[in-house]
């Protein structure tokens, strides 16, 4: 007697479609997980007034890049970490060598490219000398004597009379200064790491469907 044993239907094949059904899932919910946060962080970013760029920074990336996977991961991250780093942490700036922050004042203008200008900078450019001025309370200050452009910054007078002249400050000097804390960009990746195994379970209907 020969006895033969068909099961319909093939269990091979619905365990091979299922755990293939898995990984789109996976990494479908993966995608959209970090989509989602880095949507959220440029959010934060630009709601706190840092601008588009800043916010353009935040970068994210699903892994595999090819293919699907089970072990699926999504990357999100900032190409300008210690700018985001800083605003995320509020975190407390002294100077390098233990003397003066010099912040730059309206009078002071914009260095190259829109950066922060430095005082040895500043005398480069505009050809005038710095001041120092000690004050007892409040911060000091680097002044110099000049006049006002229409943009309100200070600039070599060319006045013979003196007419026009002013002493403006160009930096306040603080030994120390607190960042504010802008961001919050833990509650936004726990909210994002929260929502995985439930977008987990969506994908995997649809893409069983």
């Amino acid at each position: 007697m020969k006895l033969k044993l068909n099961i319909t239907p093939d269990i091979v094949a619905m365990m091979a479609a299922e755990v293939a059904a898995g990984e789109r899932a996976v990494s479908a919910a993966m995608r959209e997980a970090g989509t989602e946060l880095k949507t959220a962080w440029r959010g934060q970013i630009t709601g706190a007034g840092l601008g588009r760029r800043l916010a353009n920074s935040i970068r994210s990336q699903t892994y595999p890049k090819v293919g699907d996977s089970l072990n699926a991961a999504a990357l999100v991250w900032s190409n300008a970490p210690e700018i985001i780093g800083a605003h995320d942490t509020g975190p407390l700036i002294r100077s390098k060598n233990g003397f003066w922050l010099a912040i730059p004042t309206e009078a002071a203008g914009r260095g190259l490219r829109g950066r922060r200008i430095t005082p040895a900078e500043w005398e480069r450019r505009r050809g005038l000398r710095l001041r120092f001025v000690y004050r007892r309370t409040g911060p000091s200050l680097l002044v110099a004597e000049g006049r006002l452009n229409t943009k309100g910054q200070a600039v070599v007078s060319r006045s013979k009379t003196g007419r026009g002249m002013v002493t403006a400050p160009i930096f306040l000097l603080v030994p120390q200064v607190k960042l504010p804390k802008r961001l919050d960009l833990a509650r936004d990746a726990g909210r994002a790491l929260d929502s995985v195994p439930g977008l987990i379970v969506a994908k995997w209907v649809e893409a069983r469907l």
